[in-house]
């Protein structure tokens, strides 16, 4: 027997700049913040941020490593386990790739397999995002 979920609750992402990582999705993708908080005695920061249909919560920790350089290539990070990437759908990719290079957001990689179009990018603190045309 399986468990029946409701759908993506969340996504969790560790960044370098809470601040700086709360401006970059809101000008980026348009998110906002819902909730702040700070996990009791540990000085790590948390804030909740409101996307389309999910949450993003991000955390800023006080003396964390910062994320190693083959994380931020697709590709790379695929031979690390672990999550890879969230991946946001769109109508068109193309003109989003458009949209988000006009934005100043490096492309990463572009990736075009079995028929679909994704774009990778990086966040401010090098995390990975597929942009996704979705058919």
């Amino acid at each position: 027997m399986s468990i029946k979920i409701n759908g993506i609750n969340h996504y969790a992402i560790s960044v370098a700049d809470l601040e700086e990582t709360i401006r970059w999705y809101g000008d980026i993708f348009g998110f906002t913040v819902v909730k702040r908080s700070e996990i009791p005695g540990t000085g790590i920061q948390v804030a909740h941020l409101q996307g389309t249909g999910f949450l993003l919560e991000v955390f800023e920790a006080p003396g964390a490593n910062p994320l190693p350089e083959d994380r931020k290539v697709p590709n790379q990070d695929l031979m690390t386990h672990g999550n890879k990437h969230v991946s946001f759908g769109v109508p068109d990719g193309r003109k989003a790739k458009e949209e988000l290079e006009a934005l100043g957001v490096e492309i990463a990689m572009v990736a075009q397999v079995d028929g679909t179009y994704g774009v990778f990018i990086r966040d401010n603190t090098g995390n990975l995002i597929e942009i996704f045309e979705e058919a």
